[in-house]
């Protein structure tokens, strides 16, 4: 697929292929979604706004020139002054992060020096380059060194630097994510509007995205990151609601998935509250909340293409991708986008023995 290689949240051209639960691939314009609801159908979207987590700066033991990206904190309740950080070596988003040189050896006690904010690893988090920061001064001050000298993270993709309204979407409320919840950048109030016109209902919940990439094939591994999140009343009730009329619950993003199938995966139900997703979800995983997802397209081996093949088969994948290649779908943030009803399963499969599919 071709990267998406200009900030357009939603381009007129933008595309939607949509996967049926019974794998039947078509191809739409993406303002079509609203016509993809029924009535009593909820769609639920992440209304995390995006934070400037770039910050370049120094590591003061050496004298070298690093740049750390923010990628976790511990609760969306006292975020502020310590973050879960990847580092990297001299350079910015215009070297793909696979090519940027290694920072240098980091250990506890180390400080850094980031433009006006100063800050201390407290410890590495069993890999090299992922560290646990605490950042010196008060919260007003923490915020305000970030918000005036961070930038959006971004890849080499984009050749031009991100502004901050590049990375919100229409619906960002409190800047908690560290990457943009892009699945987002399909909605606007026209959109809403019709979705509603159609009987369907939205709501937001809140979730801290992470990184999507660290450019370290290990540590890509270990992607998603502990992600704390935060469902409100509303929201709560209004999924438990659509359920009990037989609506669709419909993510928009994968952020959303992980939060609803966390919150629900005690007893099923989705409760009010804050939390932190711990899961990995792929194909193993039985979705119990969640019936489809809007997202972006993603390639294989990501931990966003992971967490679609709990929605459709292997084989219906392939053939997806093949439909994205052939139709010119655009990919990362920028990109358009897919809507995956979640996958018919085989008496065989709710009993554990799907059958393997041919490769």
């Amino acid at each position: 697929m071709i990267a998406a290689n200009a900030p357009v949240q939603r381009r007129s051209d933008a595309k939607l292929l949509v996967i049926d639960a019974n794998g039947r691939i078509t191809d739409a314009p993406r303002s079509a979604l609203p016509t993809l609801l029924r009535r009593f159908d909820l769609l639920v979207a992440n209304d995390a706004m995006t934070l400037p987590g770039s910050l370049a700066g120094v590591h003061v033991p050496t004298g070298r020139a690093i740049e750390v990206r923010l990628a976790g904190c511990r609760s969306l309740v006292d975020a502020i002054g310590r973050f879960t950080g990847v580092v990297f070596g001299a350079g910015d988003f215009r070297t793909r992060t696979e090519d940027r040189p290694l920072p240098p050896t980091l250990a506890g006690g180390d400080r850094l020096a980031l433009g006006p904010l100063r800050a201390t690893i407290e410890r590495t988090l069993d890999h090299p380059r992922l560290v646990a920061l605490r950042f010196e001064g008060t919260p007003a001050s923490i915020w305000d060194g970030i918000a005036h000298h961070g930038c959006p993270i971004q890849y080499a993709h984009m050749p031009t630097r991100l502004a901050m309204w590049d990375v919100w979407t229409p619906i960002a409320g409190a800047a908690l994510a560290f990457e943009s919840p892009s699945a987002g950048f399909v909605l606007d109030w026209k959109t809403l509007a019709a979705i509603r016109a159609r009987g369907a209902q939205f709501v937001t919940v809140t979730h801290a995205a992470g990184l999507s990439s660290t450019g370290d094939a290990d540590l890509d591994r270990r992607l998603p990151l502990d992600e704390p999140y935060r469902i409100p009343g509303t929201a709560a009730r209004a999924i438990a609601e659509a359920k009990r009329r037989g609506g669709r619950v419909i993510a928009v993003g994968t952020t959303v998935v992980r939060a609803l199938e966390h919150a629900a995966s005690r007893d099923g139900i989705v409760p009010a509250g804050n939390a932190v997703a711990t899961q990995r979800i792929g194909a193993e995983t039985a979705v119990h909340v969640v019936d489809a997802i809007v997202s972006g397209t993603h390639e294989p081996g990501t931990s966003h293409f992971e967490l679609l093949r709990a929605f459709a088969d292997d084989l219906t994948l392939r053939r997806a991708a093949t439909e994205l290649e052939a139709r010119g779908y655009r990919t990362h943030e920028f990109g358009d986008s897919v809507f995956i009803e979640r996958r018919v399963r085989c008496p065989a499969c709710a009993s554990g023995h799907e059958p393997r599919l041919a490769a």
